[in-house]
């Protein structure tokens, strides 16, 4: 028995508002948000690009830091 078969015998038993919540809740499944895809860059991009610093510590040092002047 496949689990469609197993679904629609089980189905048939319940009475008309519990088929009703199932419907919903099978509906809830079908539309609810899906995962987040990781997104990609294109190929013409890819791999192409360079980390300068990081957050912690400054490109460049303080003393070069225009505003501070």
């Amino acid at each position: 028995m496949t689990i469609e078969q197993a679904v629609l015998e089980n189905l048939r038993e319940l009475p008309a508002d519990k088929q009703q919540e199932v419907l919903d809740f099978i509906q809830f499944l079908k539309y609810k948000l899906p995962a987040k895809k990781r997104r990609t860059p294109p190929a013409s991009i890819a791999g192409k690009g360079k980390t300068s610093g990081d957050i912690v510590s400054p490109i460049v040092n303080e003393e070069e830091w225009e505003c501070l002047k």
